[in-house]
């Protein structure tokens, strides 16, 4: 997992839903949520962006922080 910046809908609670996260420099639009979980740590994310590529996001609610890996 790498530390990322990620844009997320936050109506009711933060990290409601991820919206864009930026990866290598790029700004990469989140076309679809297909698996949402929580964990002890915070909430977790399977994601599919607009170019194809999917990415499992995890947001750790006490450091404030996001992580991404590519899957």
């Amino acid at each position: 997992m790498e530390a990322v910046r990620v844009e997320c809908r936050s109506e009711h609670s933060y990290a409601q839903r991820p919206v864009a996260l930026w990866w290598q420099g790029r700004r990469l639009a989140v076309e679809a949520v297909e698996v949402e979980w929580r964990t002890p740590r915070g909430k977790g994310f399977r994601v599919l962006c607009g170019d194809g590529q999917r990415f499992e996001l995890a947001y750790a609610e006490l450091e404030d922080s996001w992580q991404a890996q590519a899957i």
